[in-house]
């Protein structure tokens, strides 16, 4: 993962890091004011402020930009300066000691390792223990007092870099979960708008097939009969025609209620009774089979059912016909619609011709029948074999209508 920000904004953030730059300005100050100020002599007092100018300026444009573009050598090239003029200060102006708690700080933030920062704490400490030390005079006694100071020193400064160091480890970890988080509720959004786009394709695909399909083999199926009794002298053309239209309206206006999204249009205008009925008498007249509807429950309790499941059952009752019209041969059908054991239950019945239901299927009917039913959280069960005939029978859980 790319990283976005600095180690030393991950830890502090910009406005603690403001804070922080705020506080070495404020420090240099208190450091040049106290060195004009006390009893040093006046060329160690030049000197000390060339080092304090010296040091701002290389905070100024070595150090910060280093801290922000986390480049090595830019990095190491400030704490040498750093560390020597602190050495210079400390060494003649030793009330200058308190800029080691910004320079600790500032050790820290530009090391990458912890190796890097140990290496260059040790130093700092070091260094203007050293520089007491030759501010003393470098006697036994001074280092002595001294050596307690630098101890302290040198673990304080240790324990606030590991401090910083778990604390970067810790941030870098939460910037890396919250990365894959993000990756991964963009993969998650991308799959599901997949796979909803990939559900509204099968159901255009399921309610095409369903009434355009079906509606286009009606037409070509009349068509052919017409085309044939036009040939033994026109006998039951217009009767055809009639039917080619009727049809072709209807298909025309399952169309624009697809397009719109809207119930099927038999359902608007109709129970779900009478459009079985409509369905059988329309199929008898154009294949000659007979077919009868049967309710096996109230018509109220048919009225009473969810739209959703209403669609459900004349799509399954369309499918079945389309079926039988293209592949059963039958003379007879009979449709049952009731209610069994809390479920609303439609089955179809034909004589025709049957089939294996043990061989794949190769059409495009039965899988989406299937499909639609089981979104409605129902069963379908097909029974059938060669010379006997198909029963299709459905199975949905009975729904309270909104």
């Amino acid at each position: 993962m790319e990283a976005t920000t600095t180690r030393a904004d991950q830890v502090l953030g910009a406005r603690t890091l403001l804070g922080w730059n705020l506080v070495f300005w404020v420090l240099l100050a208190m450091t040049l004011a106290v060195s004009v100020t006390s009893g040093i002599t006046t060329s160690h007092r030049w000197i000390v402020a060339g080092a304090i100018v010296l040091l701002g300026t290389a905070y100024q444009f070595i150090g910060r930009p280093a801290i922000e573009s986390r480049q090595f050598v830019p990095s190491c090239v400030y704490r040498v300066v750093l560390i020597g003029c602190l050495m210079v200060m400390v060494g003649l102006s030793p009330t200058s000691v308190f800029m080691m708690f910004i320079a600790s700080a500032q050790v820290w933030l530009l090391s990458e390792t912890l190796r890097d920062g140990i290496g260059f704490s040790v130093a700092l400490v070091a260094g203007c223990g050293t520089a007491q030390l030759w501010s003393a005079g470098w006697g036994w006694d001074a280092f002595w007092q001294i050596l307690p100071w630098m101890l302290v020193s040198l673990v304080v400064s240790l324990l606030f870099g590991i401090w910083i160091e778990r604390v970067i480890t810790e941030s870098q970890q939460r910037a890396v979960l919250i990365e894959e988080l993000r990756a991964t509720r963009g993969e998650l959004a991308e799959a599901h708008h997949s796979a909803g786009v990939m559900a509204e394709r099968e159901r255009m695909a399921r309610e095409i097939h369903d009434t355009l399909a079906q509606g286009m083999t009606s037409i070509v199926m009349l068509s052919q009969t017409g085309a044939a009794e036009l040939a033994r002298g026109g006998d039951g053309v217009a009767a055809r025609l009639a039917q080619i239209e009727a049809t072709a309206r209807e298909n025309l206006a399952e169309a624009r209620a697809l397009v719109a999204a809207f119930t099927p249009i038999q359902l608007s205008e109709a129970t779900l009774t009478e459009v079985l009925r409509r369905q059988g008498e329309r199929f008898a007249a154009e294949t000659g089979v007979d077919v009868q509807v049967l309710l096996d429950l109230d018509e109220s309790e048919v009225v009473a059912l969810p739209q959703s499941q209403q669609v459900v059952l004349l799509r399954v009752a369309q499918e079945a016909l389309a079926n039988i019209r293209k592949h059963a041969r039958a003379t007879s059908v009979l449709i049952t619609l009731g209610l069994s054991a809390g479920r609303v239950c439609i089955e179809i019945r034909d004589d025709g011709s049957g089939f294996s239901v043990a061989e794949p299927s190769t059409g495009f009917g039965l899988a989406a029948m299937r499909g639609r039913v089981e979104e409605s959280g129902g069963t379908v069960q097909v029974e059938s074999s060669p010379g006997h005939g198909t029963t299709v029978q459905v199975l949905i859980p009975v729904q309270e209508s909104a």
